[in-house]
């Protein structure tokens, strides 16, 4: 007797910024005898309460809830991430852990999807919604390397288009339909049979490794053999390693904390325009301690101290203009690339 194909019962997906409304749309055309089991990871601030169990339960004909840690995977159910926690899928269960950020973020997406890749390979449908920077786009290429296949939102249907255009840009996508074609789209690639002879380029020991590390194992990077990237992780200031992976190297630090190169970028301007300010603040203090000495009547006693109070008030001040005309430039520059990523 031939057994029977494993069908395409795993189904994760990744959203952020706008991604509410594309969730909502996509739960929404979901069948109520979904043969498969759906595990949803939104961006949230990390220590707000979610309504998003609630909203996607509403949406459409499957139970909807928030993860619990331990609890076995079944299908027809929408499992959501908890706030603050990774979502993953281990040994047949939903666990949640608080093991390092990855691309400034926890839940995160590409955790989902390299979990779900490593667990079930062909038999994961990976879905990638709007969203700014590009989480997720890894954790899709690993799905893809695994055999499983890649659904992205239409850029032009997204509010945020960002994640859905860098996921199209460096993984291989079967299916890029709008967020209301979905459900049904998810509902016939559930009923497929998984193809179990698609190569698997992805490093299956990496991807081991970096599923363990983020459910806090006792492992860092620097034992990976990876080389040293020479930039320093804004999460904790450690030296950060390159991983060099399709479609695009990512950056991991010695206890686990991950980033995207558009991710480490955006954090590195961030941390620059902190530090411009803290200069610029700290030159203000300069210029208005310098004024007031300047004025404080010294001259009768040391001749000379005035011109060099104001001196060096008049230095200070070159200083704060040429800050905060960085600063602008920065903010203008930011501006441009945030209008793009939305168009």
């Amino acid at each position: 007797m031939v057994s029977p194909m494993p069908s395409r019962d795993v189904v994760v997906v990744g959203a952020s910024a706008g991604g509410v409304e594309a969730l909502r749309a996509l739960v929404g055309g979901l069948p109520p005898d979904l043969p498969a089991a759906v595990l949803v990871v939104l961006h949230m601030p990390r220590f707000s309460p979610s309504a998003l169990p609630l909203i996607l339960h509403r949406a459409g004909p499957l139970p909807a809830a928030a993860a619990v840690d331990g609890q076995p995977l079944a299908r027809g159910r929408v499992y959501v991430s908890a706030v603050d926690h990774h979502l993953l899928i281990l040994d047949g269960r939903v666990r949640l852990s608080t093991g390092p950020l990855e691309n400034g973020h926890r839940p995160a997406i590409d955790p989902l999807f390299r979990s779900a890749a490593r667990a079930y390979g062909s038999r994961v449908v990976g879905v990638v919604l709007s969203g700014a920077r590009d989480d997720g786009a890894a954790g899709l290429a690993a799905i893809v390397g695994a055999g499983g296949v890649a659904v992205v939102q239409d850029p032009a249907d997204a509010l945020h288009a960002s994640m859905p255009r860098v996921a199209l840009e460096h993984t291989t996508v079967d299916h890029v339909v709008p967020a209301g074609k979905m459900g049904p789209l998810i509902a016939e690639l559930v009923q497929a049979a998984a193809d179990i002879d698609r190569d698997d380029p992805d490093d299956s020991e990496l991807l081991t490794a970096e599923v363990a590390m983020a459910n806090h194992a006792p492992l860092s990077t620097d034992e990976l053999n990876v080389p040293a990237a020479g930039y320093g992780c804004p999460n904790c200031g450690g030296a950060l390693f390159e991983i060099h992976s399709r479609p695009v190297p990512r950056f991991r630090c010695r206890v686990g904390h991950a980033w995207s190169p558009d991710s480490l970028l955006e954090e590195q301007a961030i941390a620059l325009e902190g530090a411009l300010w803290m200069a610029l603040r700290t030159l203000e203090e300069k210029k208005a301690l310098s004024q007031r000495m300047a004025s404080t009547g010294f001259e009768r006693r040391l001749p000379g101290t005035t011109r060099r109070y104001r001196m060096l008030a008049d230095d200070a001040q070159r200083a704060v203009d040429l800050i905060r005309d960085v600063i602008a430039r920065l903010g203008r520059t930011s501006g441009a690339e945030e209008t793009h990523s939305e168009e």
